[in-house]
């Protein structure tokens, strides 16, 4: 909340009158500036702690990196939520989620095919695709209700306590020869890195959203290809710029635990909060219930399934799901710009 505060504030002291395209511009290069260089700042930081504490880099990936991450999307689906914008809410939630590994993870893919430990992500991929898989039963009548919240809450909760475990057994098995220097100054200065990084991140993705948003509608862009392109990959730009960051620092098992680590928390997490603020029921648009939230299941299933029996992040697998993500977001820009989509 406090990290969220802050963000907000700085945000809202760069924001500049909306009629005014050429600061807008400006404010959107200023954005983009700070997403990388956070992004640079955030990942060296999390590297240095999975070192320091002996915890592997999936584990920080998936939980430390992940909620900071997620942040950009927590703060745009509340706000939605809270002023009854449910469609924004629900579709920037879940397509976070399909921009996450259709398009981030695959470019993750395509540059750096990896083999995998199977039993790092076996359990959080398979609680992945469990999780989407639900969400798409739940609201299959168009709402997400405060019981099925719970249930979301539930998966959140183990995926949360596999993590500790996990942790835990990876402290205990960790040798002190292994470790960076840990001092107080070293401690200091990652911990200022990582919170400095993570806030350029959350800023940045602010300001590139708000402005972007802007420039789309001053060129006549209708509100629906906002929310699928600038809203959507928007919120999810700080997994993308950890991604691309991860992946020239060679560090990819980062990279992939923060894209698990931010889709279980994106749809376990987000959406039971929105119902919550919702008055306890999230109502659901037709084409998040029959549509987006089934192309999501699909890209999971591609990502984690095959994973999961060759040990290994091929190549195909990366095209595949580019292939489908921009297959999606054609058919949804063309179709609701045309007026076609049925829903």
């Amino acid at each position: 909340m406090f990290l969220m505060n802050i963000s907000s504030a700085l945000a809202s002291l760069l924001s500049v009158p909306s009629d005014n395209m050429i600061y807008v511009v400006i404010m959107f290069i200023i954005g983009l500036v700070l997403i990388v260089k956070g992004g640079d700042i955030f990942v060296d930081a999390a590297t240095w702690i999975a070192e320091a504490t002996g915890i592997p880099k999936f584990i920080i990936g998936a939980t430390v990196v992940s909620f900071a991450t997620t942040l950009p999307e927590m703060i745009v689906s509340v706000i939605a939520a809270a002023k009854g914008q449910n469609d924004m809410a629900v579709g920037n939630a879940v397509g976070s989620v399909t921009a996450n590994i259709g398009l981030i993870m695959s470019i993750s893919i395509l540059c750096m095919p990896a083999l995998v430990k199977r039993k790092e992500v076996a359990f959080k991929g398979t609680l992945m695709i469990a999780a989407v898989a639900a969400l798409a039963l739940f609201i299959n009548n168009l709402s997400l209700t405060t019981v099925q919240s719970v249930i979301m809450i539930i998966i959140f909760a183990v995926f949360m306590i596999e993590n500790i475990l996990q942790g835990k057994s990876s402290l205990s098995e960790s040798k002190d020869d292994e470790k960076p220097e840990v001092n107080g100054k070293s401690i200091f200065v990652n911990i200022l890195k990582f919170v400095v990084g993570a806030l350029g991140i959350v800023v940045g993705a602010d300001l590139l959203v708000d402005d972007g948003t802007i420039i789309a509608r001053g060129l006549g862009v209708s509100e629906a290809i906002i929310g699928v392109t600038i809203i959507a990959v928007g919120t999810s730009l700080p997994e993308l710029v950890t991604t691309i960051t991860a992946i020239a620092k060679k560090q990819s098992e980062l990279s992939i635990g923060n894209i698990i680590g931010a889709n279980i928390i994106d749809i376990t997490l987000i959406l039971p909060v929105c119902a919550f603020i919702s008055n306890g029921t999230l109502e659901i648009g037709k084409q998040s219930a029959y549509l987006d939230v089934f192309v999501c299941l699909a890209v999971a299933f591609i990502a984690i399934v095959p994973t999961i029996i060759t040990k290994k992040l091929n190549r195909w697998q990366g095209a595949l799901m580019i292939c489908i993500y921009i297959g999606y977001v054609a058919v949804l820009v063309t179709n609701s710009s045309m007026g076609y989509l049925p829903f």
